[in-house]
């Protein structure tokens, strides 16, 4: 194959079989080199190497992808024996989350499991700058050294893996990101985000507060869930990114908010 620029009109899946026949050429393949290949943006090449790597036929390493270890099948049409991955929506909506963000941008990830899952859907970057107090966060981007990972100081909470306190809430207020992403532990239609722990209340406070692009990332199932400290309403959300949101609760939201799920095409 060679290495001219193919053009942008590539179907998605003809694309996709070209960037693994290059693969197994070359071996190693950066995100980059994909794109100008191809003529479309990384964000774009992202979503595909996602997909291929979700089926198993490449493996993500820092800044691009490579051949897995263990050999995959040559064809990409499925078959009657074939298992496909189990995935969360969250996970979906982690992965969009990813595809919007460049390169060289700076993200505050707050508390939360959810947050690992951005994390993990962002190891395809080549260049981020990452601030969390989330030490699951921090762990899932040790893979990328080309992320660097600015962790906050704090009391540590051994079942949320994270750390909380005055020291993370000025942490967050240092500093001033191109996106702030956070998730909370309920959801109510008049008071917006709230949290059970004040500390970490405060902390996802000061990440909407000290950043460009707010985003919260929120399963169906926070709507109404016992917590008492208040975070902010949602006009302080640019885009709210769910697995489900009834009619009866989108009319109480502001229309500053977009609403993201699985399906749409919002974002």
């Amino acid at each position: 194959m060679t290495t001219e620029t193919v053009q942008r009109s590539t179907p998605i899946k003809n694309r996709q079989e070209q960037i693994l026949e290059w693969a197994r050429e070359e071996h190693q393949l950066t995100v980059d080199s994909i794109a100008r290949r191809f003529d479309v943006t990384p964000q774009t090449i992202r979503r595909d190497i996602n997909q291929l790597c979700e089926q198993g036929l490449l493996r993500r390493h820092y800044g691009g992808v490579s051949l897995p270890t263990t050999p995959a099948p040559d064809t990409m049409t499925p078959t009657a024996n074939d298992v496909p991955p189990i995935e969360r929506p969250i996970d979906r909506l982690a992965r969009r989350i990813a595809d919007t963000i460049p390169e060289k941008a700076s993200v505050s990830l707050g508390s939360g499991a959810n947050m690992v899952a951005v994390a993990k859907a962002l190891l395809g970057h080549q260049s981020l700058k990452v601030l969390t107090n989330n030490l699951g966060v921090a762990s899932a981007l040790s893979e990328n050294r080309d992320i660097e990972v600015i962790v906050s100081g704090g009391q540590y909470r051994h079942q949320e893996n994270d750390v909380v306190g005055p020291e993370v809430t000025h942490f967050f207020s240092s500093f001033y990101s191109d996106y702030g992403i956070i998730e909370t532990d309920s959801l109510d239609p008049q008071h917006g985000m709230i949290d059970i722990d004040i500390r970490q209340a405060e902390a996802h406070r000061a990440v909407i507060s000290n950043t460009r692009t707010r985003i919260l990332l929120a399963g169906q199932d926070r709507w109404g869930q016992s917590a008492v400290c208040k975070v902010a309403t949602f006009k302080y959300i640019d885009r709210f990114y769910t697995d489900h949101l009834p009619d009866s609760l989108r009319a109480d939201l502001p229309g500053s908010m977009t609403v993201i799920e699985p399906e749409s095409s919002s974002d």
